[in-house]
């Protein structure tokens, strides 16, 4: 996917939102926003969003001198989404299709995406699974159901921390499918790390790999040798969130995309309502 003109105010939008969260100074926000303005002056639109956003972020742990800025939000993330895990794994537990229910729940938490609500909230994340429930669904679940039954090697890209507790719901429910669970390989924006993988038990359930890059989506070009390889190899990848779309919805694979279209312009390039919960697959 391309990134388009519309996408340029939410770069700048974010950039000044993550500057404030790494930093107090107004120095470093003005610094900031200067650089990105000056970037998106003369960025190729051919690439997807996420090189971008990569580049924003990669400068901004540069210059506030933090790490990892959304560390402490990514924690309270993780823990308030554990929080629904109980009341979420009873319905599962009780559906009349525990695999179909564990799709919608794990499109549900897409919600939990910083990069374009800063302020994340427990009612964000309720709306979403209500609405995951009580609403139309869009998506080839009886595709998904037969791919993974006849899946031998089935790689799941992770997208949010928060996020990830709800992956956990579907990845119990495709077992025993042999499943690898994929993290990004450094901190950018909320994205779920091996920390965020370890802080919801995952580590538990399935083998973590970290796909060595640090873009909030899937950029193969940018990923590890290994991570390459493992994508190469596997005969089903699931692909969750709005960043994997973006960089993925090109590739020729066996990819399913679950998603929530949070963003107008992602909801028009899927040809979906604004709102809606994806499961898309991918032109093989």
């Amino acid at each position: 996917m391309k990134t388009y003109l519309d996408c340029i105010p939410c770069f700048v939008r974010q950039a000044l939102d993550a500057a404030r969260m790494a930093s107090a100074e107004p120095e470093v926000h003005e610094r900031m926003l200067r650089e990105v303005l000056h970037w998106t002056s003369e960025m190729d639109l051919d690439e997807p969003p996420p090189a971008l956003a990569q580049r924003i972020h990669r400068r901004l742990r540069e210059v506030s001198g933090v790490p990892d800025p959304y560390r402490e939000a990514k924690d309270r993330l993780n823990q308030m989404a554990l929080n629904f895990l109980p009341e979420l794994k009873a319905g599962i537990d009780a559906a009349a299709d525990p695999l179909a229910m564990a799709v919608r729940l794990a499109i549900a938490g897409n919600v939990i995406d910083m990069g374009v609500n800063s302020n994340v909230e427990e009612s964000d994340v309720r709306q979403s699974v209500s609405q995951a429930l009580t609403e139309h669904f869009t998506g080839e679940l009886n595709g998904f159901r037969r791919a993974v039954a006849e899946a031998r090697n089935i790689l799941y890209l992770a997208d949010n921390a928060g996020e990830i507790a709800f992956d956990r719901l579907l990845i119990e429910q495709l077992l025993p499918a042999p499943v690898t669970l994929v993290v990004r390989g450094r901190p950018v924006i909320n994205d779920a790390t091996m920390a965020d993988a370890h802080a919801v038990g995952l580590h538990e359930v399935v083998e973590i790999i970290d796909n060595g890059s640090d873009a909030p989506g899937t950029m193969l070009e940018d990923c590890s040798k290994e991570f390459r390889r493992r994508f190469a190899e596997a005969d089903m990848i699931l692909a969750k969130g709005q960043g994997n779309f973006e960089t993925l919805s090109d590739e020729s694979h066996n990819i399913f995309f679950l998603f929530k279209a949070k963003c107008p312009v992602i909801a028009a390039h899927a040809g979906l309502p604004l709102g809606t919960h994806a499961l898309r697959r991918s032109n093989t």
